[in-house]
């Protein structure tokens, strides 16, 4: 997926501003609808292009980051709109037993902040942490203040990256892919420990309250 979006965004290089930015802000939204999305690439090439063309590279920055954080929470509303519902039902019940959803929105009320924040950096989490922060209710501010802090870092940083490349465009885009490698490797082995947990949970006993 990632080289023919390269190639269309680099027809955008003499395109109107507004142009770009709707596309960057697009990309950076579905990311959280469809993980596969390649944002991370789309970013830092949306910087590369904004120094070299009639966009800005700030402009380009916000569009990412704003598009980012609007998916997200996009996400996180449906989550704490229809989740417990689902959760509830015969197929959300299958997924997550009753006492494994009770511990892992817990988990998300005493550590949520934390939870959002790393995920943000993380391929394949981006779009999952945000829909059980909306499934433990956590409050909007909470899930939004993790999200925006890490997107903007984390794309702020590509953008950056993308605008200073220049000749050296194709050593930014190999040291990408290194960085992509080990992210998806650390997040692969958070899904083995989430998984584990998963089955270890499944089979327990739920928690019996403490007697008074």
């Amino acid at each position: 997926m990632t080289d023919w979006v390269v190639r269309w965004l680099e027809t955008l290089a003499d395109a109107p501003p507004a142009l770009l930015y709707a596309v960057t802000f697009s990309v950076a939204f579905a990311e959280n609808l469809f993980p596969p999305v390649p944002s991370d690439v789309v970013a830092l090439l949306g910087g590369f292009l904004a120094a070299r063309g009639p966009a800005s590279v700030l402009g380009v920055g916000l569009s990412v980051w704003l598009g980012n954080v609007a998916g997200a929470m996009t996400i996180y509303a449906v989550g704490h709109r229809y989740g417990l519902a689902f959760f509830r039902g015969p197929w959300g019940r299958w997924l997550l037993r009753p006492h494994q959803l009770d511990r892992l929105r817990a988990v998300y009320r005493r550590h949520g902040l934390w939870v959002i924040f790393g995920s943000r950096f993380l391929p394949m989490f981006r779009a999952v942490v945000p829909i059980f922060a909306g499934v433990s209710h956590l409050r909007w501010p909470a899930a939004l203040l993790p999200m925006a802090l890490a997107s903007g870092l984390w794309y702020g940083v590509l953008v950056a990256l993308g605008s200073w490349a220049g000749v050296r465009w194709a050593w930014v885009q190999t040291q990408l892919h290194r960085v992509g490698v080990g992210l998806w490797l650390l997040s692969v082995t958070v899904l083995a420990l989430v998984l584990a947990w998963w089955w270890r949970t499944r089979h327990a006993r739920p928690r019996e309250p403490a007697a008074p």
